[in-house]
């Protein structure tokens, strides 16, 4: 008896969702798209807000931004649950083994007495400032519109919740309960603090959540993260004999590095839509910018004594200088 065997090609009915193949064409989608396009509540919403009966409620109008497609904000990361969750498992696994290292070692006691008081001191407090940009985060994400830009800033809301524990573990490691406390009446009355935390208060009343998109993840992040953990922290208390401080703080450093891919690629697509958006952007980033400047300085000043004005000066010329190859009019 002879058996022949041939190969079939059997092409399937259907290769993706109805949705996806008016937008992508008649292909196998990605997971990111499968879970991103074309899924934000725009019809059939039943009733608008008793709070504000003039909006629907997930209403583009909120912001003075205008997208012919709000889908065009997507995440260069192309973050979707599993693939986000698989990158902050692989770093929460990385920051475990920092602080097991730290520990084990004992190299927080080893710290100078003045270097760790003002580790405490510069650190601690900015836990409250991560929890104000978990807050903002949120409020974009409940606000906006357009999935593939709300999705991400609640990522980035889970993430700055992560910060503010890092920050508190690190409080806890150096200085115990009693550092929480003192970092919690820094923040509440310290001078040097108050105008960061008129900063963060200001953003949490701001209604159009594009504009607190822009003071909170492009401006203050933009300014803060690269003065606070890549110049105070990886550069200065590292040479100090700080460099247990700096690797407790290393998911800061990686993860600012990699949000603000996310934050100056949306820019550059809203820039780019029409010139009244450049306009409305430029406007937002050159008021935030000023204060998160103004509000940053003294704090800076708390740490170092030397060229502190220059220092700020670099990293706000290093932060418009990204900011104008995205399209935007400083």
């Amino acid at each position: 008896m002879q058996i022949d065997l041939r190969t079939v090609s059997i092409e399937p009915v259907r290769k993706t969702f109805d949705h996806l193949a008016r937008r992508f064409g008649d292909k196998p989608a990605s997971r990111y798209q499968e879970g991103s396009y074309d899924i934000q509540a725009a019809e059939n919403l039943h009733y608008r807000p008793t709070w504000d009966p003039d909006q629907e409620l997930y209403d583009p109008n909120l912001s003075r931004i205008r997208m012919k497609d709000w889908y065009d904000l997507k995440d260069p990361r192309q973050f979707y649950y599993s693939t986000y969750t698989l990158a902050r498992s692989r770093q929460q696994e990385n920051m475990e083994a920092n602080f097991a290292f730290v520990e084990a070692r004992g190299l927080q006691d080893m710290l100078p007495v003045d270097l760790k008081e003002t580790a405490l001191n510069l650190l601690v407090p900015l836990r409250h400032a991560a929890w104000g940009a978990n807050q903002n985060n949120a409020l974009v994400c409940g606000y906006g519109f357009g999935v593939v830009f709300t999705q991400p800033c609640m990522y980035h809301a889970m993430d700055n919740l992560g910060i503010s524990q890092y920050l508190s573990r690190i409080g806890l490691l150096l200085g115990g309960t009693e550092a929480l406390e003192q970092g919690k009446d820094t923040w509440m009355n310290d001078s040097a603090w108050q105008s960061l935390r008129r900063y963060v208060e200001d953003t949490m009343v701001i209604r159009d959540p594009f504009e607190v998109f822009v003071a909170q993840n492009v401006v203050l992040d933009g300014l803060l993260y690269p003065i606070v953990y890549e110049r105070l922290v990886d550069t200065y208390l590292a040479s100090q004999g700080g460099q247990a401080v700096a690797m407790l703080t290393q998911f800061m450093t990686n993860w600012f590095t990699e949000s603000k891919k996310w934050t100056t690629g949306v820019l550059k697509v809203a820039a780019a839509e029409s010139p009244e958006n450049a306009q409305v952007l430029a406007e937002w980033i050159n008021l935030w910018s000023d204060r998160a400047v103004s509000a940053l300085l003294p704090i800076v000043n708390t740490v170092v004594d030397e060229r502190v004005d220059e220092m700020v000066s670099e990293e706000l010329d290093a932060f418009r200088a990204r900011i104008a190859k995205t399209g935007v009019p400083l």
